[in-house]
């Protein structure tokens, strides 16, 4: 990350995932970095997005401490041991909606809500872990309706804020960030061990795309590879 100031702070939500650990074992192997944090719901101060309060509660502590140049969400939701995605309409119900969409776009929601303010005024990227399916322009298989749905709402609330906080914080970098495929417990029902590239490969190769951001490109969606996705 030579883009950001030597001796730089940074943060990942949701480090106890297979993505976020592997974001936090590199960055806390930088000499460029003066200090990671990870936030999970394990260990304090405890991070759950199922607890609202606990989000506002996880700010608070860390505001005391230097702000953070670099914050990662890279908590989601795309299935669990009560459902998987949805493959018709006739799939949806209530509670798988409400749990993909309280992880994947409320929690983070209130994240840029909690946590833009302890980014660092004079250079800081803001990276909240998207997926290529949920653009709406690119959905040409349909299905997994409530992941898709909850990414794309994802997306919007990043390039609203994007746009809140250029008048304040020019500076400062939103963005949203598709990991592609990576070998982890999302994806292993879905071939992730034989598709999926290992978490520190996507983990470096977001981190490369992050330190080439400049303010021109908050508000935007971008690949692992650097690709500019559409909405």
């Amino acid at each position: 990350m030579s883009s950001l100031p030597d001796q730089f702070h940074a943060l990942v939500i949701g480090a106890s995932g297979t993505i976020g650990a592997a974001f936090v074992e590199l960055l806390a192997a930088s000499p460029r970095c003066a200090r990671v944090v990870g936030l999970q719901r394990q260990a304090p101060p405890h991070l759950d997005f199922a607890d609202e309060d606990s989000v506002a509660r996880a700010a608070q502590a860390l505001s005391a401490g230097p702000r953070f140049h670099l914050i990662i969400n890279a908590a989601g939701l795309l299935h669990s041991e009560q459902f998987m995605p949805e493959k018709r309409l006739a799939d949806l119900h209530y509670a798988q909606m409400q749990a993909t969409f309280q992880a994947n776009t409320f929690g983070p929601a209130l994240a840029l809500r909690h946590f833009v303010p302890l980014l660092d005024r004079e250079r800081a990227i803001m990276a909240l872990l998207s997926a290529k399916v949920g653009s709406i322009g690119d959905n040409r298989l349909g299905g997994w309706y409530s992941y898709r749905a909850s990414k794309a709402a994802l997306n919007m609330l990043v390039k609203t804020a994007a746009i809140e906080v250029a008048r304040s914080q020019e500076h400062s970098v939103l963005v949203a960030l598709h990991p592609g495929t990576v070998n982890s417990n999302l994806s292993r029902p879905f071939r992730g061990e034989a598709i999926g590239r290992p978490a520190a490969v996507a983990a470096t190769e977001m981190l490369r795309v992050l330190d080439s951001l400049t303010p021109a490109d908050s508000g935007t969606f971008r690949s692992y590879d650097g690709a500019t996705l559409p909405w």
